[in-house]
């Protein structure tokens, strides 16, 4: 019932009486007085006035479907949308959806992801209403081979809706960080089920740091939040909108792929490029200059000798960023 309520406040722009609500729902002025109070309690901020009933202030602070779909513009990407209060990890948990025939597009957000994972099966923890944590899921008639371009349009949308929305004048650091300065701010994770020549389902999980004040001690010095940047909490269901209306604008122009306008807008908004870098891959250390991204998101590393060698993965070390 209290999700009923909330839709009848939504859609009016004044107050609306307890017998109004009660007349709509077919039920008592009492149990319309304790689902607002429950509403409240949930901090939902909402006004109350002898005679003339209920207005809907403000959604709370927290992530919250109600909140994400009032300013949600999107065709797609999160029309389906899933927000839980705890889980161990969204990109696992819309795995199992995706695998259940769950709709393109769906996405799910968390308050808190006890499970959390980055690349190369590390761990990514996270405190209660801290970071915007979700993912999204695509099933696009492509080749598995075509799903490196996910992960760099995804991180292009990402880096736009940040300077968008909070001013910070953050980059891309190859393959799936945004960072402001030398410091973390974002973390992106793609996964696929695929079979054959087929792609059966993409998730994308990302995570934003944006209340965290701040980080232990071991990570203090590598990452950042929206907060400690600018001093301010953003509004988290505004902020999570907009990243998710990028991420559909981006993928939709450029039809899943490195164009050669996305490729050039990443390799500008990319703080690898021009930097020395150290590839770690298969036991054997790799050293050179970052010089640009081909059209797959593949790094392209200018060695010692002049020539150019392409990684699509491993891990990279970026001289003076983490």
């Amino acid at each position: 019932m209290q999700d009923k309520i909330l839709e009848i406040l939504i859609k009016s722009d004044n107050y609306v009486s307890g017998q109004s609500i009660s007349e709509k729902l077919g039920v008592s002025r009492q149990a319309v007085w304790k689902a607002i109070k429950s509403l409240k309690d949930r901090e939902y901020k909402i006004d109350s006035i002898t005679n003339k009933g209920y207005r809907l202030v403000s959604f709370p602070s927290y992530l919250n479907e109600k909140g994400i779909k009032t300013h949600l513009n999107t065709k797609i990407i999160g029309k389906e949308l899933i927000v839980l209060d705890s889980v161990g990890s969204t990109n696992d948990y819309l795995k199992n959806l995706g695998s259940n025939g769950c709709k393109n597009g769906t996405v799910v957000a968390a308050r808190e992801q006890i499970n959390g994972k980055g690349r190369i099966g590390r761990a990514w923890e996270m405190k209660k209403d801290d970071c915007i944590a979700f993912s999204f899921i695509l099933r696009p008639n492509i080749a598995p081979r075509e799903v490196s371009s996910v992960t760099p349009l995804a991180g292009l949308a990402v880096c736009k809706a940040i300077r968008e929305f909070t001013g910070l004048d953050c980059m891309i650091k190859w393959p799936n960080d945004i960072i402001v300065g030398r410091k973390k701010l974002v973390g992106i994770l793609t996964e696929m089920s695929a079979e054959f020549d087929a792609v059966e389902y993409i998730v994308t999980g990302i995570g934003i740091n944006t209340d965290t004040a701040e980080f232990p001690e071991d990570i203090a010095v590598k990452a950042t939040s929206v907060f400690l940047e600018t001093s301010n909490y953003p509004d988290k269901n505004k902020f999570l909108a907009c990243v998710l209306k990028h991420i559909e604008d981006e993928f939709i122009k450029n039809n899943l792929k490195l164009t050669e306008s996305a490729l050039s807008e990443y390799t500008d908004m990319c703080a690898t490029i021009g930097r020395n870098v150290t590839l770690q891959k298969d036991n054997q250390s790799i050293s050179g200059t970052a010089v640009g991204i081909d059209k797959s998101g593949e790094l392209k590393i200018m060695l010692s000798d002049g020539t150019i060698y392409l990684v699509n993965s491993g891990e990279v070390t970026i001289q003076g960023i983490y």
